[in-house]
């Protein structure tokens, strides 16, 4: 394919994602949005004086030294929330083994969330990560920011095809001051979450979404298969015949998931886990349901 029929291909990408993406956040996802993110946290207004009754937690020792008279500080809510999306484009995530890739599934998972973002007026911004960071951009207002993000999810290629998620948690712990909504999207094949993944989430409401693919789970029946390592470039031949071989895979497959989920919880991470091959939005719409806040 030349380079501008592939330009020609990303773009009818971009726009039919961004159609439907759209056309879910007015029909069904834009209210589960909402009513979850509805804007986080207190804002510093302003200082005045003491009065009769006020929360003696907000008065301001260095003004009221200064003046000699109690001053507090009042606070207004927070309306506007930046909602950042950070998306693993390792070489794990670019592999389908239906119509649909796993990295195609992270941008359609990108564009719901920026145009529910948007609906909400919120920003969005956008990191992705590999082995290390690639690609930041700071949150911002605007489709144009929605639109570019959609189209680096889906042509943006590493150097390095590993997945290093410790570093883009530190990356994000940097780079992000005030407070902010991160929804991690990968596969979540790095196992070692560890410390970055519990700072992150103390200083950002972070939530997690698992993209899998029906093959990582279980293995079909269909003889000798090579399997090449997408990050590791490794040949490994597997009778996928051989009923113990295909009930190794399973068992790994399982504590591999219930690891990842343990580690979630530890952390006071919200989750939950996407297949290419099943309609993600009940699953999405479910997680947003029970952290609204009237939610039983």
């Amino acid at each position: 394919m030349s380079d501008s029929a592939a330009v020609e291909a990303t773009m009818r990408k971009v726009r039919h994602l961004e159609i439907r993406a759209k056309k879910l956040v007015t029909e069904t996802f834009g209210g589960d949005y909402y009513s979850s993110f509805k804007g986080q946290g207190l804002d510093f207004n302003e200082f005045r004086e003491y009065q009769h009754g006020d929360d003696v937690r907000f008065l301001d020792w260095n003004v009221t030294a200064r003046t000699g008279t109690p001053y507090i500080r009042t606070f207004r809510e927070e309306r506007e929330l930046s909602m950042v999306v950070a998306v693993d484009i390792s070489g794990s995530t670019h592999f389908g083994s239906g119509s649909l890739r796993k990295i195609e599934l992270a941008a359609e998972l990108a564009a719901v969330l920026g145009f529910s973002a948007q609906k909400n007026g919120d920003k969005t911004g956008l990191l992705l990560f590999a082995n290390e960071p690639v690609l930041f951009l700071p949150p911002a207002k605007g489709s144009k920011q929605i639109l570019r993000s959609i189209r680096e999810v889906l042509t943006t290629k590493p150097d390095n095809p590993a997945t290093n998620l410790p570093a883009a948690c530190n990356f994000l712990v940097r780079s992000i001051r005030r407070r902010a909504l991160v929804f991690l999207i990968s596969d979540f094949l790095d196992t070692d979450l560890g410390q970055p993944l519990a700072t992150l989430a103390h200083k950002h409401e972070t939530i997690a979404l698992h993209i899998s693919d029906p093959l990582e789970k279980e293995l079909p029946a269909v003889g000798k298969v090579n399997f090449r390592g997408s990050e590791t470039g490794h040949l490994t031949m597997v009778n996928t015949s051989n009923s113990n071989a295909r009930m190794a895979y399973r068992k790994l497959s399982r504590r591999y998931r219930e690891g990842m989920r343990r580690q979630f919880h530890r952390f006071g991470i919200d989750h939950v886990s996407l297949s290419t091959a099943e309609n993600y939005l009940p699953s999405l719409q479910h997680l947003l349901k029970t952290r609204a806040p009237n939610s039983s």
